[in-house]
């Protein structure tokens, strides 16, 4: 199987993280590794490169690395998949520490980081949870936004000035970013940003052409009322645009940093607020005023009737602490990272306050890291504390409030030797979940309020560089993953996803057992690497529709089953040579992922929402005043998986990019403008819990100014 998709994957990056990874630095790792010293693989995103793929959401921004899908929950809402897998199992990092949110309880919950200030976006796929935890065992996405200043600027001060408007929502946008030298060590940092976007263009209907005909043909066999004919005709009216899909967000932040000859030590607050709307039509309205309107005159009734618009008010105060010590006793590093959040989330139905989420959040890890000795051995050892206290009140609460509390240690031994590197780790963590509420006794009389897990993870590898700038390696990896508060005590309806979901407090703990072959050359005309990988989970946690209510909404069961999951990512660029002053190549990526049950359910064995065979094919021009792209993202078709009614059609789509430089020296001066989706294709995700209820933005054109000093 992996003969076959190694064969036919072989495309390129969207980034040019195989090249440049001799001066790119991992900050997830560490080590404080390139891409090109790792053993597992890594996609970053920075300078140039990340610019052009700048979105509203980290996960629509990260979406075409390798192995990256995007949740497609609006505009406002949606987070990275990584190799089919997100929410809880993805970790979502803010400069090393979580985002301290709600993001990963439910998929219409943004993450609280904002992308417009990010200086470099690192993606860790395979078994990173050694390093972070129960929540990073699918991958690890790090937000690097220098709001900490680890270095004096040059010349006394930096920054950069941005600006960018966008045809498909009317948007607007704008950031700012500056490090100043107090002097006598003091760095200050301040950044700022401002987001504001309405409703977005589609190029067909809003639903999905066979949710349309399952409605129509539901319609004819049960002969609706006329109201829900009228509602009916009302959603089909939804043509050419995402309605209730508007977004507008603000941050801003100061830190303050000391330097000193031997590390720093630093200290920043943040804000960050967003109001956007949860297209699809979630709301549920109010019955008992339907039935009064049921006398009233048809222009009141066609004012009153129908579901209320949800929106999401947002806000997130968090505190970060961080330094590094350098030759500390045994340690070459001594890393210290902690934050505090309050963040807190409205849902609004209409005009009428529906449910609170709050989440007050503590995290810290401290991380030592010893010089490589004469004989290759580095080691790395940390631990990390995490308290989260969650909570959801109001009538579409699906989950009690609730206490986690975990503490994780992990040590990792790294050995080179020659031409071969080696490296094995081990993770152990405790976690304990509380329920605050009655909701869990409902589920069962005898259910404990408190779980304790503690679990033990391990992975081994090793790697071969046949030439300086190539290297094959193998890792292999056992971990495991205690069940989230959400999977255990959700009983309730979840407005965002529309089923009645219902948790199991018995829950065991997830354990994976896994292998990952890579292969990748980092230098020269011909730059390229394939990834392959197989995990196979035991007790495997997720969501399986049991049923429906009177009111035919779907009931969703927490359960779990054994899964495989395969699949692998391929990457290539080639330079072609030049042409003029421009630098002529060709990249691409490709990608696919598998999940199959070991017991169908209802005859279906595949998960649901998993993304499809997809890529991207591209050519670029560049030059020291000019830089063109045009690409061809592409995804496949993919069938119905467990729980999903439909199939999602495959799709493709033209990119082009054009970046200008008038002013090549510093200060600097660069006009981007970026036209996406040029034949106005209809774009759905297979991925998303909304891909039959909108489609993706239509053509757009996005005009940024950036200005570097």
């Amino acid at each position: 199987m992996f003969g076959l998709l190694i064969a036919a994957a072989v495309a390129a990056p969207t980034a040019d993280e195989l090249d440049v990874s001799d001066v790119i630095t991992i900050h997830a790792r560490p080590g404080a590794e390139t891409p090109a010293d790792t053993l597992s693989p890594v996609t970053i995103l920075s300078g140039e490169q990340l610019r052009r793929r700048l979105a509203n959401t980290i996960g629509e921004t990260i979406r075409l690395e390798p192995g990256v899908a995007s949740t497609g929950f609006g505009q406002g809402a949606s987070r990275p998949i990584i190799r089919g897998q997100g929410g809880v199992r993805v970790q979502v990092l803010d400069a090393g520490i979580g985002a301290i949110d709600a993001s990963a309880t439910s998929p219409d919950h943004a993450v609280a980081i904002d992308s417009l200030v990010a200086e470099q976006i690192e993606v860790v796929r395979g078994a990173s949870q050694l390093l972070y935890g129960s929540s990073a065992t699918g991958g690890v996405v790090n937000v690097v936004n220098g709001r900490i200043p680890d270095e004096r600027p040059e010349g006394g001060f930096d920054g950069a000035l941005r600006s960018a408007v966008s045809t498909v929502d009317g948007g607007f946008d704008g950031a700012g970013t500056i490090d100043i030298d107090l002097g006598r060590g003091f760095v200050l940092h301040a950044d700022g940003s401002y987001r504001d976007a309405g409703d977005y263009d589609i190029p067909g209907f809003a639903e999905s052409a066979d949710f349309i005909a399952a409605e129509e043909a539901e319609e004819e066999e049960h002969e609706e009322e006329e109201e829900h004919e009228h509602e009916h005709e009302e959603e089909e009216e939804a043509f050419g645009i995402v309605e209730n899909s508007a977004v507008e967000r603000s941050s801003f932040a100061g830190g303050l940093s000391y330097i000193f000859e031997n590390g720093f030590i630093g200290f920043s607050a943040s804000r960050f607020e967003t109001l956007y709307g949860v297209p699809g039509g979630h709301g549920h309205g109010h019955e008992e005023e339907e039935e009064h309107e049921e006398e009233e005159e048809e222009h009141e009734h066609e004012e009153e009737e129908g579901e209320e618009s949800v929106t999401i008010d947002l806000e997130q105060t968090r505190y970060d602490l961080r330094g590094e010590l350098y030759s500390v006793g045994p340690f070459e590093t001594l890393r210290l990272r902690a934050a505090y959040a309050d963040y807190e989330h409205i849902e609004f139905e209409g005009d009428e306050t529906g449910t609170v989420f709050t989440n007050e959040g503590v995290e810290a890890r401290i991380e030592g890291v010893t010089p490589r000795s004469a004989n290759g051995l580095r080691t790395i050892v940390g631990v990390q504390y995490f308290d989260r206290d969650f909570s959801a009140i109001g009538e579409e609460a699906f989950v009690d409030p609730s206490t986690t509390r975990q503490f994780g240690l992990f040590a990792f031994e790294d050995l080179e030797r020659g031409p071969w590197r080696f490296e094995i780790g081990a993770r152990y963590e405790h976690q304990s979940v509380e329920s605050k509420g009655d909701r869990i006794f409902t589920l069962d009389p005898n259910a404990d309020a408190t779980r304790n897990f503690d679990t033990v993870s391990a992975s081994a590898s090793a790697g071969f560089k046949p030439t300086e700038d190539s290297i094959v390696s193998l890792n292999v990896f056992r971990t495991e993953r205690a069940p989230a508060a959400e999977e255990l005590f959700s009983n309730g309806e979840h407005l965002a996803t529309n089923p009645f979901e219902i948790g199991d407090p018995n829950l065991d703990t997830e354990t994976a057992l896994g292998a990952e072959a890579s292969f990748r050359k980092s230098r020269g005309p011909v730059v390229f690497g394939v990834n392959a990988f197989y995990t196979s989970y035991s007790d495997y946690i997720f969501e399986l529709p049991v049923g429906e209510t009177e009111e035919e909404q779907i009931i969703t069961q927490f359960t779990s089953a054994d899964v495989d999951f395969y699949g692998a990512e391929a990457i290539a660029k080639m330079t072609l040579g030049t042409v003029g002053a421009f630098e002529v190549s060709l990249d691409g990526v490709v990608e696919y992922v598998e999940a199959k049950l070991d017991q169908a359910a209802d005859g279906v064995d595949d998960l649901p929402r998993l993304p499809p065979l997809g890529g991207v094919l591209g050519v670029e021009a560049l030059s020291n005043t000019a830089d063109i792209r045009v690409e061809y993202e592409f995804a496949a078709s993919r069938d119905a998986g467990a729980g999903q009614e439909f199939d999602t059609d495959g799709y493709g789509s033209l990119n082009a990019f054009l970046t200008l430089h008038p002013v090549t020296t510093e200060p600097r001066l660069s006009l981007d403008v970026r036209a996406e989706n040029l034949t106005n294709e209809e774009i759905r995700y297979h991925s998303s819990f909304l891909k039959d209820l909108i489609a993706q933005p239509g053509r757009n054109i996005t005009i940024a100014l950036r200005y570097d000093f």
